[in-house]
């Protein structure tokens, strides 16, 4: 033990230790460390009630999508209809919060500007927006409500049509709308002519039509709604999973940080848990099915 004769010191050393120990017992746990990070946090379904949320606007959910709002998420274009993957899952989020249908409000918000940094007028986004690292230095996601591969889309008839592996689409012109995870998994395929890069959906698919390009890249319920709905002659050439091996994820997307979002994901793991979600994609994305894997 060590034994100081001069008062002084010993003071000076008992005050030290004091406020070493008040340091300590002050300093952050692991729990309130996650709790700085509302994403990394689930709340309890009973303390989420709409008037215990803090929302954009007092009593009423907005939710976020793009215009136009594209089958099989969305049904004749109209977000507000219920009908459509992601318009049936934002209704079944806003339930399990206590809203009601007619307390859900839906904006405009182009998928490019939606994950940029700044505050949103809004309280969350759908559109079919891939949950990256890049993206959540901006924006907060919440945890997934799909998973999804990517998809080639070519004209019927065309050179490319017919590829059954990646490395025999080199060679062809592709493209893919800008800001997307599918933009990013053309390095999969390494064309050897830079990709065309299109504002919306709707460009991209008019490129496709004209020869502009030989064949898109979507995400595979897209590329089903492109070939059924929007391009005369269209085929869905294969389908691939990321570099990664896994599937490409969507997100919730949120302004940063806001707390709303651990709600949302108690909302979310609700529906996961009773088989909702699992339902919901049956009943609007069971056609992704039988499509061939490009390896």
């Amino acid at each position: 033990m060590l034994t100081m004769t001069n008062p002084i010191r010993r003071a000076s050393v008992l005050l030290s230790l004091a406020a070493l120990a008040f340091a300590v017992g002050c300093a952050p746990t692991e729990e309130s460390t996650s709790d700085s990070d509302p994403a990394q946090t689930t709340s309890s379904l009973a303390d989420c009630t709409p008037e215990q949320l803090d929302l954009y606007k007092d009593g009423t959910l907005t939710v976020g999508t793009d215009d136009p709002a594209f089958e099989p998420w969305f049904k004749g274009d109209d977000p507000t209809n219920g009908k459509g993957y992601e318009s049936a899952v934002a209704y079944s989020i806003a339930d399990r919060l206590g809203f009601s249908d007619e307390e859900v409000t839906w904006t405009k918000v182009p998928f490019n500007t939606s994950y940029q940094p700044g505050k949103k007028d809004f309280d969350f986004d759908i559109n079919q927006i891939s949950i990256t690292k890049a993206r959540a230095k901006a924006v907060t996601f919440s945890n997934p409500y799909y998973s999804a591969a990517q998809a080639v889309v070519a004209l019927e008839g065309s050179d490319f049509a017919g590829a059954t592996s990646l490395a025999e689409l080199k060679d062809a012109k592709i493209g893919a709308q800008v800001g997307t995870t599918s933009l990013e998994a053309i390095d999969q395929i390494d064309p050897t002519a830079n990709p065309s890069v299109y504002d919306d959906t709707t460009a991209a698919t008019k490129a496709l039509e004209n020869g502009q390009v030989d064949a898109l890249i979507a995400d595979l319920p897209s590329a089903y709604y492109i070939t059924a709905a929007v391009i005369d002659g269209g085929t869905i050439v294969g389908q691939f999973q990321p570099q990664t091996g896994e599937s490409e994820q969507f997100g919730l997307l949120f302004s940063k940080g806001n707390p709303l979002v651990s709600c949302v994901n108690a909302a979310i793991d609700s529906l996961e848990e009773d088989g909702t979600l699992a339902d919901l994609e049956e009943k609007w994305l069971s056609q992704t099915t039988g499509v061939p894997e490009l390896s």
